[in-house]
C-alpha cells in the first residue's frame, strides 16, 4: 500500500456513473426482505444510472438546486440509495434523518440543516413535521415514480467546497451536530476504503444491513460497493438468520458491520451454518471489537476475516483500519494512506511517546469542512488542520494504534451514538426525578449499555419502579437511547458548588 494515492477531482456521483462501460449489464442493487427473504426491488447499473437521473429530474421540479438540502426518513432500500446520488446529481446536498426517531427529534435535525424538501414514507412522522415546517413532502412512491422522468444532466458541484452531505454526529453537550462533507471528502475516503480493503472490481457482492443514515453505511456498505462494481444486498434492517441464508445463496464477499451484528450472527442457528466460504476482508468498527468475537468469528469461517477499522462521522468516516493479514486483536490498526495522526497530551497538547496514553489526533484529505453552523464548535474541534477526535488512544512501537478510553462522555452502544444530556433531560421530565446521571457501562454484546443512576423525590420512592423509568423513556426516545440499567440512589457525587461528577459513577464502588 502506497504511501498516498490518486483521487480524481470530481463529484460524488461519479463514483456510480463510471461503472457504466464495464458494468452496465451487472445487478447493482438487489433489496431483501430482512423477514420473507424474498427479492425485492432489483435493478442493474445502467437501470440504477437511469433512475438517478430521472429521480434528479424530479428533484430539480421541486427546486433543489446546488446547494439545496434535501432530508431523506427512509430505512435502507434502493429508494434511499437513488435518494443519495439524485440529489449529487441535481446539485443538492444529503441530508439523512434515522426513520425510528421520534418526531422531536426529526423535527430538530430537519430545522437545524434548514432542509427544503423531505422524502420519506407516507404516513411517517416526517410528514407530520414536513406540514408542521411547511416544506414539501415527497413520499416514496412519488419519488419512485420520479425515476421515469427524462434523464437529469449532471450537476458538476465545486468537489473541494461543495457540500455533498451534512451527517450528524453530537458531543456531550447533546446538541447534535452536522458534520460538512465535501464530495472531495467522499470520494477520496471511498478510494482509500476500497484500495485498502483490496475490492475487485466488478467481482463483489456486499451485504448492505447497517444503515445508510450513518456514515460507515453511506460510505462502507454504499459508496464502497458500488465504486467497484459491486451487487449490494440492501435489508431495510438486520436480522442475522436472513442474513446468514443471504450469505449463503448469493456467495457474499463482503459483509461490513459493527461488532454486535458478528456477535448476533454467531449466536443465531442459521448464523452458524452460514457458508462464509466466499467472504473477503470484512471491516467492523464504530465499537471497539472484542478480541473474543474476531477469533470466534474467524473460526467460524475458516480464516481470518474480521478487520478492525476506525473512523469518525467527522472523517468520511474511516481514518485506520488494521493492514489485511497483519490483523491485531483489540488494535484499530494504521492509519489509511494520506492520514496523518497523532497522539498528544490531553493538558499540555504535546506529542506523547509510543506507548503513553493521549488525545488521538486526525489529518487527511477525508477529514470533514466543520460543523454546519457552528463556527465555535469547529473551531474548537479542528486546528491548522487536525481534528481532535475526543477518543484516548495509544500507538506502539509499530505504528498500530489502539482506543483505550473516551475523553468525552458520549456513550457508544452497538455502535449507535448516546449523549448522556439528551436522555437525562427526558428523565428529568418525569415527575418522580429528583437527579439523574446518565453512563455508559460495559456491555459484552452493545460494548456499552445506557445506565441511568436516580434519584427520586421524597413521597416517590416507594411508588415507582425502574420499569416505570424505562417505559418513560421508550414512549420520548429512539430505542437505542432508552436505559438499560436503572439504579435507584439516594445521592449522587457532586463537587461543593453542584457540579455532578458522573466520573465517579463510574468507578468501582
Amino acid at each position: 500500500m502506497p504511501h498516498s494515492l490518486a483521487y480524481p477531482c470530481e463529484p460524488a456521483w461519479r463514483l456510480l456513473e463510471r461503472n457504466l462501460p464495464r458494468f452496465a449489464d451487472r445487478v447493482a442493487l438487489r433489496e431483501i426482505d430482512h423477514e420473507s427473504l424474498a427479492d425485492g426491488r432489483t435493478l442493474t447499473y445502467e437501470a440504477l444510472w437511469r433512475a438517478v437521473r430521472g429521480a434528479a429530474t424530479g428533484l430539480a421540479d421541486a427546486g433543489v438546486e446546488n446547494g439545496t438540502r434535501v432530508g431523506f426518513c427512509l430505512p435502507n432500500s434502493a429508494a434511499l440509495v437513488i435518494g443519495y446520488y439524485a440529489t449529487w446529481v441535481a446539485g443538492g446536498t444529503v441530508v439523512p434523518v434515522n426513520p425510528g426517531a421520534r418526531e422531536s427529534e426529526i423535527e430538530q435535525h430537519l430545522t437545524d440543516a434548514g432542509v427544503a424538501v423531505v422524502v420519506g414514507p407516507s404516513g411517517h412522522a416526517a410528514e407530520t413535521v414536513a406540514a408542521r415546517l411547511k416544506l414539501p413532502f415527497i413520499d416514496v412512491d412519488e419519488f419512485q415514480a420520479m425515476e421515469a422522468l427524462p434523464a437529469a444532466t449532471p450537476v458538476d458541484a465545486d468537489p473541494e467546497r461543495g457540500l455533498a452531505a451534512l451527517l450528524y454526529t453530537g458531543g456531550t453537550t447533546g446538541a447534535p451536530k452536522g458534520a460538512m462533507l465535501s464530495h472531495r471528502n467522499i470520494v477520496v475516503n471511498t478510494i482509500q476504503f476500497a484500495e485498502w480493503y483490496a475490492f475487485a472490481p466488478g467481482e463483489e457482492v456486499s451485504v448492505c444491513a447497517l444503515p445508510l443514515f450513518h456514515s460507515g453505511g453511506m460510505s462502507g456498505v454504499m459508496n464502497v460497493p458500488l465504486s467497484a462494481g459491486a451487487t449490494l444486498l440492501v435489508f431495510g434492517r438486520f436480522r442475522p438468520a436472513a442474513v446468514a441464508q443471504a450469505v449463503t445463496r448469493h456467495r457474499v464477499t463482503r459483509l461490513f458491520g459493527v461488532p454486535t451484528m458478528f456477535i448476533a450472527l454467531l449466536n443465531d442457528p442459521a448464523g452458524r451454518a452460514a457458508d462464509y466460504s466466499a467472504l473477503r476482508a470484512c471491516r467492523t468498527n464504530a465499537a471497539p471489537l472484542p478480541p473474543s468475537v474476531k477469533l470466534a468469528f474467524d473460526e467460524l469461517v475458516g480464516r481470518e476475516v474480521l478487520i478492525e477499522g476506525y473512523g469518525l462521522t467527522e472523517t468520511s468516516p474511516l481514518t485506520h483500519a488494521n493492514p489485511i493479514h497483519r490483523a491485531r486483536a483489540g488494535s484499530i490498526g494504521l492509519p489509511l494512506p494520506d492520514t496523518d495522526a497523532r497522539i498528544v497530551d490531553v493538558k499540555s497538547g504535546c506529542d506523547v511517546t509510543p506507548g503513553q496514553p493521549g488525545e488521538l489526533l486526525i489529518r487527511g484529505p477525508q477529514v470533514m469542512l466543520g460543523y454546519w453552523n457552528r463556527p465555535a464548535a469547529t473551531a474548537e474541534a479542528m486546528h491548522d488542520g487536525w481534528l481532535k477526535t475526543g477518543d484516548i488512544a495509544r500507538m506502539d512501537d509499530e505504528g498500530y494504534f489502539a482506543v483505550v478510553d473516551r475523553l468525552k462522555d458520549m456513550i457508544n452502544t452497538a455502535g449507535f451514538k448516546v449523549w448522556p444530556r439528551e436522555v437525562e433531560e427526558t428523565i428529568y421530565a418525569h415527575e418522580a426525578v429528583a437527579l439523574v446521571m446518565v453512563i455508559g457501562v460495559p456491555d459484552d454484546y452493545r460494548g456499552e449499555a445506557v445506565k441511568a443512576c436516580v434519584v427520586l423525590k421524597d413521597g416517590h420512592r416507594d411508588r415507582v419502579r425502574e420499569g416505570d423509568i424505562v417505559e418513560f423513556c421508550k414512549a420520548r426516545l429512539t430505542p437505542y437511547k432508552v436505559p438499560r440499567i436503572v439504579e435507584f440512589r439516594d445521592a449522587l457525587p457532586q463537587t461543593a458548588t453542584g457540579k455532578m461528577l458522573r466520573r465517579l459513577l463510574r468507578e468501582p464502588s
